[in-house]
């Protein structure tokens, strides 16, 4: 069984930065692509960020583009997304997301991805 667990939200200024961790316990990590989604309320989840299994191909909704960055560390079992210039579109709860997989490319669908986290907040106030 895969567990993810998110960290790293809160309360941050229009303009601010928030960095979100996630933590996967698997045995290797580097056979799953990982993708951060979001959930405002009354709304449907979200893609935000994915990236590859070797940590290559990082991908982004336009909305976010130029502003998150996501990596990975694959010795520590870790994906991170680095959000600056935050807005206050951008609360929601934020998810990490993992899919094993033999292909490198990167999905944006929520149904592709078998394990989800908890889920962490991130507030932006204006």
């Amino acid at each position: 069984q895969v567990q993810l667990v998110e960290s790293g939200g809160g309360l941050a200024q229009a303009g601010g930065s928030l960095r979100l961790s996630c933590a996967a316990s698997v045995l290797i990590f580097s056979n799953y692509r990982v993708g951060w989604f979001r959930q405002a309320p009354g709304k449907e989840r979200e893609f935000v960020a994915g990236i590859n299994r070797s940590g290559g191909r990082p991908y982004y909704a336009d909305s976010v583009k130029g502003r998150f960055t996501i990596s990975r560390d694959n010795a520590r079992n870790m994906v991170y997304l680095q959000m600056n210039s935050l807005k206050p579109e951008d609360t929601a709860v934020y998810y990490c997301a993992a899919d094993i997989s033999h292909s490198m490319a990167i999905t944006t669908l929520v149904g592709s991805y078998d394990y989800w986290g908890q889920g962490t907040q991130v507030t932006v106030s204006s």
